[in-house]
C-alpha cells in the first residue's frame, strides 16, 4: 500500500470535533484519516497516528516514513501552517490527512459525483 500525508488547514477545536464525530456516524470511504493538534511538529503528528495504522490495518512503519518524507521535503508549506496556527491562537488545531491513495482517490472521485 502507498500511503499520502499532507496540511489541509486549521481549525477551531469543536469545528474538527464535530467533523470527526460526525464521520463515524456517515459513510465514508476506509483509509483517510484527519488529525488534529495544537502544535505543527513532526513528534506532533508522530504522536496522533499511533492508533491509525491499526484501525485500518496499514503498515505503521510505511505510514510514518510518508509523514517523515513529508516533513523533511515540504518545510516552507509546514513553516506555512506553523504560521496560520499561531495566527489562529489557542483554541484551534492544525489539521493533517493521511490516506491510503487509493481510498483517497476513492474519495475524491466521491465528490466530484455529488451534484453540489
Amino acid at each position: 500500500m502507498k500511503y499520502t500525508f499532507d496540511i489541509v488547514g486549521v481549525s477551531p477545536v469543536w469545528q474538527f470535533f464535530n467533523h470527526q464525530h460526525q464521520s463515524l456516524s456517515e459513510l465514508q470511504p476506509q483509509g483517510v484519516e484527519y488529525l488534529g493538534t495544537h502544535i505543527c511538529t513532526l513528534d506532533a503528528f508522530l504522536k496522533s497516528i499511533e492508533t491509525v495504522p491499526q484501525k485500518w490495518g496499514w503498515n505503521v512503519d510505511q505510514v510514518i516514513d510518508t509523514v517523515i518524507q513529508f516533513w523533511l521535503n515540504n518545510s516552507e508549506s509546514i513553516n506555512y501552517w506553523k504560521t496560520r496556527l499561531n495566527d489562529a491562537g489557542n483554541d484551534n488545531l492544525v489539521v493533517a490527512r493521511v490516506a491510503d491513495i487509493k481510498a483517497l482517490k476513492a474519495e475524491f472521485d466521491s465528490l466530484m459525483n455529488k451534484n453540489w
